[in-house]
């Protein structure tokens, strides 16, 4: 149980795609002027993530080494299919703030760098955590830049007016130089709060080995 839960919490903090691993930037700097847009790319990432880590890891044996990339891209793509249709049909103002960022996860770095390097190599019982870990250490990075963007670039939160009257909106905070500024800005603190978790996980790992 342990091992799950450091797997788990590994995507949140330790190996965040975003803060520590630095890939899938593209897409996130350019929907994060707006919460909703930040939570819905986030959530379909989680998605197609997951489902692709399952899919990979029960038929790993099954999969020849000489065609695994290819093998990879058509599993990550029919899940992306899959959410871009479902986003099209239920939200289509979402779908369509967020254009081709969303058929575009099919060639994310953090899907095919996980599916690569870790479901083709580990059981099921291993790849949920670390799906549902570097997903929603995904979605926490983007919500918490959307955040900062919106309110600071457009004076509102999920679209609803939440300054004060007379405040009037920096507009470098929805250009992309403050989509890099805020960025470093959660760099900062994830490897803050990494740091105060270092003792812990030291600990940790005494006790495991005692």
């Amino acid at each position: 149980m342990k091992r799950l839960i450091r797997i788990f919490t590994n995507g949140l903090v330790r190996e965040n795609p975003l803060l520590m691993l630095m890939i899938g930037l593209c897409s996130s700097l350019a929907v994060t002027t707006a919460v909703a847009n930040g939570i819905g790319m986030g959530l379909s990432m989680t998605f197609v993530l997951l489902m692709s880590e399952l899919v990979i890891s029960a038929f790993k044996r099954l999969i020849p080494e000489s065609v695994r990339i290819p093998v990879f891209i058509i599993v990550i793509a029919a899940f992306t299919t899959v959410i871009d249709y479902m986003l099209k049909a239920y939200f289509p103002d979402l779908s369509k703030a967020m254009g081709v960022f969303i058929p575009l996860i099919v060639v994310n770095c953090i899907i095919m760098g996980r599916v690569e390097s870790f479901a083709s190599k580990q059981s099921l019982v291993s790849v949920i955590p670390d799906a549902l870990g570097m997903g929603l250490g995904y979605t926490w990075v983007l919500t918490g830049i959307s955040i900062i963007r919106e309110i600071l670039g457009s004076g509102t939160l999920l679209g609803f007016p939440v300054l004060p009257e007379g405040f009037q909106p920096i507009l470098f905070f929805v250009m992309p130089p403050g989509g890099f500024f805020v960025f470093s800005l959660f760099i900062s603190l994830n490897l803050f709060i990494k740091a105060r978790l270092k003792p812990q996980e030291t600990e940790t790992l005494e006790e495991e080995h005692a």
